[in-house]
């Protein structure tokens, strides 16, 4: 399969087409996202919460990050693949910044990554971008710092929160970022950002007016059961299935139906029981 890459991006927004975008953390999951026909997958640090069961995405490191890239590659190798830069991966300095971004290419071979903030990281998406490095950048809710957002709340939903996610929009875009994904904002702030940008825009949570949909895996299968968002769809609850299937499992274990000796046991090879028999004796 070929391998898609910004230029396969771009064609999609020129004709219309809608991208599908989901996150992936490891390499079963990305087999099956790129069977299904994915067109990007992002390696987020959602990870954190959705793997590790942390609180939030703060404590996860780029090596965790770096890791999970990996076999998410792995698994998909047709997709486009975009690593997310964990909090204190980039916020120290422009050369920290294209350090770690540099490391998300050498050792996953990533095709984008990924970092949060609008206006006040402008000055990091340049400098990756001039390193050669496809940036996407990530405005709205931004959950790395969504301690000073109040917690995990939908933003611009008055007229001055709103003007400032317009500015962070234009800001990301004139830094030179090839993508923007905005996220938890109102449909009518979504459409005007969609409508004066040039670049791809991504929706998480933003309504339809976009060039395409991002949804967390977890989310979408019934993984993730801490808390749903309001923007999320589950296409399937996993959970359930697992867990009745576990539970399956235990009573059949206790009762002693598992496992059936004619269906699930190995044999031996024939004429060789009687020669073991015979051995055990001399024993």
């Amino acid at each position: 399969m070929r391998r898609k890459t910004i230029f396969d991006v771009y064609q999609m927004k020129a004709a219309g087409e809608k991208i599908a975008w989901l996150t992936s953390y490891d390499y079963p999951t990305a087999q099956f996202a790129q069977a299904a026909g994915m067109d990007m997958i992002l390696v987020g640090d959602s990870l954190g919460m959705c793997v590790y069961g942390y609180s939030s995405t703060v404590p996860v490191t780029m090596d965790q990050c770096i890791a999970h890239s990996e076999a998410v590659r792995r698994g998909a190798p047709g997709c486009f693949v975009v690593g997310d830069m964990p909090l204190g991966s980039y916020q120290s300095s422009d050369e920290q910044a294209v350090d770690n971004a540099i490391r998300f290419l050498k050792e996953a071979d990533v095709d984008a990554i990924k970092l949060e903030g609008g206006v006040r990281i402008a000055s990091r998406i340049r400098a990756i971008t001039d390193a050669g490095i496809n940036v996407i950048g990530h405005i709205g809710l931004t959950p790395q710092s969504s301690g000073q957002l109040g917690g995990h709340k939908a933003q611009g939903r008055t007229a001055e929160t709103a003007e400032l996610v317009i500015e962070d929009a234009l800001a990301v875009q004139e830094a030179g970022a090839k993508m923007i994904l905005v996220e938890a904002v109102p449909a009518e702030v979504q459409k005007c950002i969609w409508e004066k940008l040039e670049i791809p825009v991504m929706s998480i949570g933003a309504g339809p007016h976009c060039d395409g949909q991002l949804l967390i895996v977890s989310d979408l299968i019934g993984q993730f059961q801490a808390f749903t968002p309001k923007f999320v769809k589950k296409y399937c609850n996993i959970a359930e299935t697992i867990t009745a299937a576990m539970e399956d499992y235990v009573k059949e274990v206790k009762a002693g139906f598992f496992p059936d000796e004619d269906t699930y046991c190995y044999k031996m090879i024939e004429g060789e029981q009687e020669k073991f028999l015979k051995l055990i004796e001399k024993k």
